[in-house]
C-alpha cells in the first residue's frame, strides 16, 4: 500500500476516534471525582449526658442560716438536695443518687458524723507500692487484692453520714443521673456549703 494512502487512513481513524470520545463527553460529560470519605464526628460523652442546673444559693437567707435551724431534703427525682430553713429553700444543689441495685434509702435521717476528709471503706483501688492504680473501682467486699498492691478507698470528701451501713451525702461526680453505690453525690461547692452549715444531728429527708 502506497505510504501516502496508508497515511491518510491512520488519519481518517484518528479522527473518527477522536469525534467518538467527543460525543461520549458530551452525552455522559466528565466523570466527577469521587469524594474522600471524611471520619465520623465522635460525640463526646458529656453530649449523653443530662444537663444539671448548678449550685443555686439564695444570699440573703443563707446569712440567717444556723447548724440549729437548718434541715436538709433531698429528692430522689429531680435529683436535687435543699438546704432548707423551715420551708424555704437556702440552697438548691444538683445531686446524683443510687443507681439501680444501690438505690439510695429513702425517709427520715439525721446526721450522724461529718468528717471532711472522708474514705470509702467499700469502693476504691488496689494501687501498687509505687502509688500507681492497678485496678479501679473495685469493691472491697467482692474483690481480691492483685499481689504486691493495697486497697485504698475512694474520696468521700465533705462526708455527711447518713446510717451506719455508709451511706452519705459527699463531694462526686454528677453525671446527670442516679449513678452512684448509694450515696447522694454533690457539687464541690455544694458540698461544702452544706458541710458548713449542718451540724450532727441535722434532719435529712429522703424521697420523692
Amino acid at each position: 500500500m502506497p505510504r501516502t494512502l496508508r497515511t491518510l487512513l491512520c488519519a481518517l481513524l484518528l479522527t473518527a476516534l477522536a469525534s467518538s470520545i467527543s460525543a461520549q463527553f458530551r452525552l455522559f460529560g466528565p466523570r466527577s471525582p469521587r469524594p474522600t470519605p471524611q471520619p465520623r464526628q465522635m460525640r463526646s460523652a458529656s453530649a449523653y449526658i443530662s444537663r444539671q442546673e448548678p449550685l443555686k444559693v439564695n444570699q440573703s437567707l443563707l446569712k440567717q442560716a444556723t447548724p440549729d435551724n437548718v434541715h436538709v431534703v433531698v429528692s430522689l427525682p429531680k435529683q436535687r438536695a435543699y438546704l432548707m430553713i423551715g420551708e424555704q429553700i437556702v440552697a438548691d444543689s444538683p445531686i446524683s443518687s443510687g443507681k439501680a441495685g444501690h438505690t439510695t434509702p429513702s425517709g427520715n435521717f439525721s446526721v450522724l458524723e461529718k468528717d471532711p476528709d472522708h474514705h470509702s471503706s467499700i469502693y476504691g483501688d488496689f494501687v501498687d507500692g509505687y502509688g500507681r492504680v492497678v485496678r479501679s473501682g473495685i469493691s472491697a467486699k467482692i474483690d481480691s487484692a492483685p499481689s504486691g498492691t493495697h486497697y485504698i478507698g475512694a474520696s468521700m470528701r465533705w462526708f455527711m453520714r447518713l446510717t451506719g451501713e455508709g451511706v452519705g451525702m459527699h463531694v462526686g461526680i454528677l453525671p446527670g443521673y442516679p449513678a452512684s453505690h448509694g450515696c447522694v453525690r454533690m457539687s464541690s461547692d455544694g458540698a461544702k456549703l452544706f458541710y458548713d452549715t449542718v451540724r450532727v444531728g441535722t434532719p435529712v429527708k429522703v424521697g420523692d
